[in-house]
């Protein structure tokens, strides 16, 4: 198993930072947790590496209903669970079945482990909301393990 770069990203609201582009340059994947806002940023995004998208409650309109309230991937054995408000993690995912959660919607970044499970939350990428940072998350997969970090954006 190689190396590989994971870019997350949530709470984007229509607007996609020039900062993102460099930050997730080289990454095999990109994955937003809802709230996207706008078809545009999707497209936008794509044009850096593949995007798996989760639909969040600002998420309307016919753009938005191919998009499922949830996903779940399996990145190099690892089993990654994407929704946008942690609140509705389904009581059918066992937090124990999967190896990283990642979510939105609070806007606040937080990364923490639980019973050995990653929850990743990148914080909001878009507009400014209240004092709270600009941020998107990276996820460095390797044959020792997995690497997150918050990345705070320019605002």
């Amino acid at each position: 198993m190689a190396s590989q770069s994971i870019g997350v990203i949530s709470d984007t609201h229509g607007l996609l930072r020039d900062d993102v582009h460099q930050i997730f340059s080289g990454c095999s994947l990109i994955i937003h947790a809802g709230d996207i806002g706008t078809l545009s940023v999707l497209r936008e995004l794509e044009q850096i590496a593949p995007v798996v998208a989760v639909r969040g409650n600002v998420d309307r309109g016919d753009w938005a209903g191919s998009l499922r309230e949830s996903e779940l991937l399996e990145i190099d054995g690892n089993r990654v669970y994407v929704i946008h408000d942690l609140g509705t993690f389904p009581l059918t995912v066992p937090a124990d079945t999967v190896d990283i959660v990642i979510y939105g919607h609070s806007h606040r970044p937080n990364m923490v482990y639980r019973e050995g499970t990653l929850y990743l939350n990148p914080g909001s990428a878009g507009p400014r909301r209240f004092n709270l940072p600009v941020s998107v998350g990276l996820i460095r997969i390797e044959p020792d393990g997995i690497f997150p970090e918050i990345v705070e954006l320019a605002a």
